[in-house]
């Protein structure tokens, strides 16, 4: 499993030009699921997401996390974080899993912020989004299930 965590100021996803969330200050996370991820893998994610310390204290050091600051989560489903590009100049996307399994553990991810987060923003599984976003730094983080 693959989360890509962006601090941001806002951010919005719309699907044909209907805005389906939209966040203030917080985290836009674009999520990867692969065919061996598990509930368990998703709550190490989530858990270790939702940790993370990466706004800053009255002394300007990356010390506070999303609870205290009081932010918000918009969550977006994205295939191509398991793009394989080894071979040629067209990525394969057969290490991304299957769409049923990966929309469930998309859906079961969202369940779980939502059990810690009061906002929980999201996009649509599936569909072609167009997500804008004010990047906080910038400040981007990759979360990778095997390296954790």
């Amino acid at each position: 499993m693959r989360f890509v965590i962006q601090r941001v100021m806002e951010s919005d996803v719309k699907v044909d030009g209907e805005v389906l969330g939209r966040i203030g200050r917080g985290f836009m996370v674009l999520i990867g699921v692969c065919d061996s991820d598990t509930k368990e893998i998703a709550d190490k994610m989530v858990r270790k997401m939702l940790g993370l310390r990466i706004f800053e204290d009255e002394q300007g050091k990356t010390n506070l996390s999303l609870e205290t600051v009081g932010g918000e989560l918009l969550l977006i489903s994205q295939f191509t974080l398991y793009a394989n590009c080894k071979k040629g100049n067209r990525p394969s996307f057969i290490e991304a899993g299957a769409p049923d399994m990966a929309e469930e553990m998309y859906e079961y991810i969202i369940e779980k912020c939502k059990e810690q987060v009061p906002v929980v923003e999201r996009g649509r599984f599936g569909a072609d989004m167009k997500v804008s976003l004010v990047n906080d730094g910038p400040f981007t983080i990759i979360l990778d299930s095997d390296t954790l």
